[in-house]
C-alpha cells in the first residue's frame, strides 16, 4: 500500500490529538513532583482539542474520500463525530483542571490519556476495516480504563477500573471473534467487502454472516451500555472521577454509535434480503425498547445523583438505538442519520455540564468520604444560585423538556422512527421518556425546595475554567433547543456519502 499524504489529512483531527498527547507526555518528563506549576497542562490539552475541533468543522463541507486503501473514510458523519469528540474533550479537561488540583491529583499523564482516548474515538468513527475498528477501539478503551482509576485513594476507583477492564476485555474479545467470522464469510475485513458477502450469501454461508453480525453488535452494545450489557455502568460511572464520567458518557457513546451504524448500514444493510423484510432491524428494536425501559426503571430509586445519571445514560443509549433501528434498509434514512448526530451532540453538551456540577460537589465531599446523596443538593439554590440554575437546565434537557437541546434531540429521533414505520417503538420511547421526568425533576426539587441539613459545601479550588466550561455547556443546550436550524446547517453534511 503506497503512502498518500492526503490520507493523513483525512484523519487530521486524530493526528492533532495524538501529537497533543505526545507533547504533554514529553513535557511531563521534565517536571518534578515539587517542581514547576502544572497549571498550563489542561490549557495545552484544550488548545489541541480546539484545533482538532476547528479542523473537523472546516472539513465538513469537503467531499467524501477513501483513506488508506479502504481502511478508513473521511465522510460527513466521521467529521461530525470528530467535532463532537473534540468539543467533549475541551469541556472535560477544563472541568478536570480545578477538580484534580483540589484533590492533589493533577499530572500531565491525565491530559495525555484524555487526548489519546479522543484520538481513538475520532479514528473509530472513520474506520471502515474491522481490524482498524478494533485497534481504534482499544486505543480509546485502554486510555479510559486508566482515567477511571486515576484517583487511586479508596476502593471505588480501583473497583470501577477493574470491572471496566475485565468486562471491556470480554466485549473486545467478542467483537474480535465476530470480525474473525466476518473474515471467514467475506475473505476480507473491509466493511464494503462484508456487504458484498451479505448480498451473495447462500445457505451455507448465511449462518456465518448472521453470527458475525450478532457478535459485532454485542461487542458495541457493551460500549454503548445497551441492555443486557449495561451491568458495568453504575459502578464504573460512580467510581470514576466526575469529569472522566462525563467524558466517557459523551465521547465513548458518540464514537461507538457512529461505528455501530457504519457496520450495520455499510456491512449488513442488505441483510433483509435473506432475513425477511426487516433484516437486523428487529434485533435493534428489541435492544432499544429493553434499554429504554431498564435504564429509566433502575434510575428511579437512586439516591446518588451520580448513579442516577449513570442509569439514565443507559436509557439514552436506548433512545439512540431508536435512530439506528430507523436506518434499516438498503439506504439509510436521512432523518435518522441526522437525528443520531444531533442527539449525540446535544447529549454531550448536557451530560458534561451535569457531571461538571457533580464534580464541583464531589471534589469538596471527597476528603470526607461522603457521597453525593440527594440531601447534599438541598438548598443549593440559596448557596450557589448560578450552579442551581445550570443544574436545573441540564436536568430539564436530559428529561426532554422544551425548549432545550434534549427535547429537540428526542423529537428528531422519534420523528425518524415514525417515518421508518416504527410507530410503536416511538410511542414506547415517549412514554419511557415521560417516566424519566420523575427522577430528573426530583433533583430540581431538592435544589430549590428542600432546605439544607448539612453544613454549606463551599466549592473551593479554581472555578474559572469550570465556570467557562459550564457556561459553554449551558449556552449550547439553550442554542440547540431554541435554534436547532443553526446547528443543522453545520451537521447536514453528515448525511453525505454515509452508507454508500
Amino acid at each position: 500500500m503506497n503512502f498518500n499524504p492526503n490520507d493523513l489529512v483525512g484523519i487530521l483531527p486524530a493526528v492533532i490529538l495524538t501529537l497533543g498527547g505526545c507533547a504533554l507526555m514529553t513535557t511531563e518528563v521534565f517536571l518534578r513532583k515539587d517542581g514547576p506549576d502544572r497549571r498550563y497542562q489542561p490549557f495545552l490539552a484544550a488548545v489541541f482539542g480546539l484545533i482538532a475541533l476547528y479542523v473537523s468543522l472546516s472539513q465538513l463541507g469537503d467531499p467524501s474520500a477513501t483513506l488508506f486503501a479502504g481502511a478508513a473514510v473521511a465522510d460527513g458523519i466521521g467529521r461530525s463525530i470528530s467535532a463532537v469528540v473534540s468539543g467533549t474533550l475541551v469541556l472535560s479537561v477544563l472541568l478536570a483542571a480545578g477538580y484534580l488540583e483540589t484533590l492533589s491529583a493533577s499530572r500531565g499523564e491525565f491530559y495525555a490519556l484524555a487526548l489519546f482516548s479522543a484520538a481513538g474515538m475520532c479514528l473509530l468513527s472513520q474506520a471502515t476495516d474491522l481490524i482498524v475498528v478494533f485497534i481504534a477501539l482499544e486505543v480509546m478503551s485502554l486510555a479510559v480504563y486508566s482515567l477511571t482509576a486515576w484517583l487511586r485513594k479508596g476502593t471505588k476507583p480501583a473497583e470501577a477500573a477493574f470491572k471496566y477492564f475485565v468486562l471491556g476485555s470480554f466485549a473486545s474479545a467478542i467483537f474480535l471473534y465476530g470480525a474473525a467470522l466476518a473474515f471467514g464469510a467475506a475473505g476480507s475485513t473491509r466493511i464494503a467487502d462484508l456487504a458484498l458477502a451479505v448480498r451473495n450469501a447462500n445457505a451455507g454461508s448465511s449462518m456465518l454472516v448472521y453470527a458475525a453480525g450478532a457478535l459485532l453488535t454485542v461487542g458495541f452494545a457493551f460500549k454503548v451500555a445497551a441492555f443486557p450489557f449495561h451491568m458495568w455502568v453504575p459502578d464504573v460511572y460512580d467510581g470514576a472521577p466526575a469529569p472522566v464520567t462525563g467524558f466517557m458518557a459523551a465521547g465513548v457513546k458518540a464514537a461507538a454509535f457512529a461505528t455501530l451504524a457504519r457496520i450495520l448500514i455499510g456491512g449488513f444493510g442488505d441483510v433483509g434480503a435473506s432475513m425477511g423484510p426487516h433484516g437486523w432491524q428487529s434485533l435493534i428494536v428489541l435492544l432499544a425498547g429493553a434499554t429504554m425501559l431498564v435504564g429509566n426503571v433502575l434510575a428511579v430509586p437512586q439516591r446518588s445523583v451520580k448513579r442516577m445519571l449513570a442509569y439514565s445514560s443507559i436509557a439514552h443509549a436506548g433512545y439512540l438505538l431508536v435512530s439506528i433501528a430507523a436506518m434499516a434498509g438498503s439506504e439509510p434514512r436521512q432523518d435518522a442519520v441526522f437525528g443520531l448526530v444531533f442527539y449525540l451532540a446535544s447529549y454531550a453538551a448536557t451530560v458534561i455540564g451535569a457531571f461538571g456540577i457533580v464534580a464541583l460537589i464531589e471534589r469538596k465531599l471527597a476528603p470526607t468520604g461522603a457521597s453525593d446523596d440527594l440531601t447534599t443538593w438541598g438548598g443549593l439554590a440559596q448557596k450557589h444560585p448560578l450552579l442551581a440554575a445550570a443544574m436545573s437546565l441540564f436536568m430539564l434537557s436530559l428529561a426532554g423538556v422544551p425548549p432545550t437541546a434534549g427535547f429537540m434531540g428526542k423529537l428528531g429521533i422519534f420523528r425518524a422512527a415514525i417515518e421508518a414505520g416504527l410507530v410503536p417503538l416511538a410511542i414506547f420511547g415517549v412514554l419511557t421518556s415521560a417516566a424519566g421526568l420523575y427522577y430528573y425533576l426530583r433533583v430540581v426539587v431538592y435544589i430549590y425546595m428542600v432546605p439544607s441539613t448539612k453544613p454549606e459545601p463551599v466549592v473551593g479550588g479554581r472555578m474559572l475554567t469550570a465556570g467557562v466550561a459550564l457556561a459553554a455547556c449551558a449556552v449550547l443546550v439553550i442554542w440547540m433547543g431554541v435554534q436547532p436550524g443553526a446547528f443543522a446547517t453545520l451537521t447536514q453534511s453528515s448525511l453525505a456519502g454515509f452508507g454508500k
